[in-house]
């Protein structure tokens, strides 16, 4: 990795690829935070691949001057760290909830953790790439994405998800979105993150397309 990215109004999805093909989104990455936690935490490649699931734009910041920036702990390190920490809940409650809880659940906490990321509410993916999101079959994600539809709860139409009605979806979540939730904006909500970053030299504004 030669780069770190900070999200403005892309959203990255973070994918374990398995030997078979086969493929599970570990975490969700957006406005929030940063895709490239290894150049700071002191490795030079990760097992996991990144793939935009959201097209929009990004700032990025060459390796070098992410840890030339890290040695000077100031408060760019600081929301690096507290999102590392945050990172780390939304990894572990995604395994919590690949295993415990059903597909219906489990689509609802990705929509809302998505729309959290998102300055408006549609999502524009196939719901093959939902299930890759996922880690489970096609078929499950027809059958979720199709009640919420029946319940008013969202819309879909050729690749196009609009949520139409976020208390409800929140209310058919599990408690793991609830959890990611309360622990990102416990430590992020107050820091000034957009300017932290727009401050640091030699950071450009790149453009992520989706896929």
């Amino acid at each position: 990795m030669q780069h770190v990215y900070f999200p403005t109004e892309s959203i990255i999805s973070m994918q374990y690829l398995m030997e078979n093909g086969t493929s599970t989104a570990i975490s969700v990455v957006g406005n929030e935070g940063l895709l490239g936690i290894t150049l700071y935490m002191g490795g030079e490649s990760t097992h996991s691949q990144s793939v935009v699931q959201s097209a929009g734009h990004a700032y990025r910041l060459p390796r070098s001057r992410v840890k030339e920036e890290f040695d000077r702990h100031g408060e760019l390190l600081l929301l690096m760290l507290r999102y590392t920490q945050a990172l780390i809940t939304q990894v572990a409650q995604t395994a919590v909830c690949n295993r415990h809880h059903t597909i219906h659940q489990q689509l609802c906490r990705w929509l809302l953790l998505s729309m959290d990321r998102l300055s408006h509410n549609r999502l524009t993916m196939t719901q093959e790439f939902i299930s890759n999101m996922l880690g489970v079959r096609r078929s499950g994600v027809t059958i979720a994405a199709s009640r919420l539809e029946q319940l008013g709860v969202i819309s879909y139409e050729r690749g196009m998800i609009q949520v139409l009605d976020r208390p409800q979806l929140e209310s058919l979540s599990c408690e793991c979105y609830r959890v990611v939730k309360k622990e990102t904006d416990l430590l992020l909500h107050y820091l000034p993150q957009r300017q932290i970053i727009a401050d640091v030299a030699d950071i450009r504004t790149v453009t992520l397309p989706q896929g």
